[in-house]
């Protein structure tokens, strides 16, 4: 952490300080068919649940991007009871087309080690095909199987719009607002990971959220050549600094040209 340099512009880096930069470093491991995740290595993680009789029970994952803001899926809303004094924004008219939701938490959360911001990446940021990102959540570990009882965290290389839009993949249904990962019918996200991240590093060294879980095959939760798709956050950056009147991307982006 930086100490505040008055004068120099420090101060502006020192709230969002760590951001990207878990102190607890991710596994390199190769969630269906995922490892369990370091304990914190993913810190701005957070699972959505709900109440059933006298149980919280998870639903969806999502990404702490601002102190008080959570970024997930549109899909997981209408499965979450937010209570009175919380409060939703989601782009008019495009709750499903444009599968991103942003949830305003009641009050701020303190950030610690174990608790984090996740990056957002540049506007229109586009990743290369075979990029190295990691998704994570606590979905099934198999198609039809149980809920993970501890985070996990999986390997899933990008795979480029061209070759993700060929008919024997996903076709046109793809659109350019969309991400694949993964394919190779070995990895793959799977039911109540839907909303969470998919991590990748840039070349600084932080760790960016890219993707948003949106869905999977009906053929299975790692099928061949039926990637894992997320909503690209690079194409939602205008609206996610417009919801939250913070220029999120910029301010994790600005803190590493000043450590640097």
């Amino acid at each position: 952490k930086l100490s505040r340099l008055h004068g120099l512009g420090w101060e502006h880096t020192i709230e969002r300080w760590g951001a990207g930069f878990p102190p607890i470093e991710p596994l390199p491991t190769r969630v269906v068919n995922g490892v369990d995740a370091r304990p914190h290595s993913w810190p701005w993680q957070i699972s959505l649940q709900y109440l059933r009789d006298t149980e919280w029970r998870h639903t969806c994952g999502g990404s702490l991007i601002a102190t008080n803001w959570v970024m997930t899926a549109a899909h997981c809303i209408k499965y979450v009871s937010l209570g009175s004094s919380g409060s939703l924004a989601v782009a008019p008219e495009k709750l499903i087309v444009n599968d991103v939701a942003l949830i305003k938490l009641s009050e701020h959360v303190t950030l610690s080690d174990t608790v984090q911001l996740g990056c957002l990446p540049p506007a229109g940021t586009i990743l290369p095909n075979n990029y190295p990102c990691y998704i994570t959540g606590w979905g099934r570990i198999s198609t039809g199987g149980p809920i993970a009882d501890k985070l996990q965290q999986a390997l899933m290389p990008v795979v480029d719009h061209d070759t993700c839009t060929q008919p024997d993949w996903w076709g046109p249904i793809l659109r350019p607002t969309l991400l694949c990962a993964g394919g190779d019918g070995v990895v793959g996200g799977c039911n109540g990971d839907s909303g969470g991240p998919l991590n990748c590093k840039n070349a600084e060294g932080v760790w960016e959220v890219h993707g948003i879980t949106s869905f999977v095959s009906g053929l299975g939760c790692n099928y061949v050549k039926k990637p894992t798709v997320f909503t690209r956050v690079s194409a939602f950056n205008d609206w996610i600094d417009g919801v939250t009147n913070e220029m999120l991307s910029f301010s994790c982006h600005f803190q590493v040209m000043m450590a640097n």
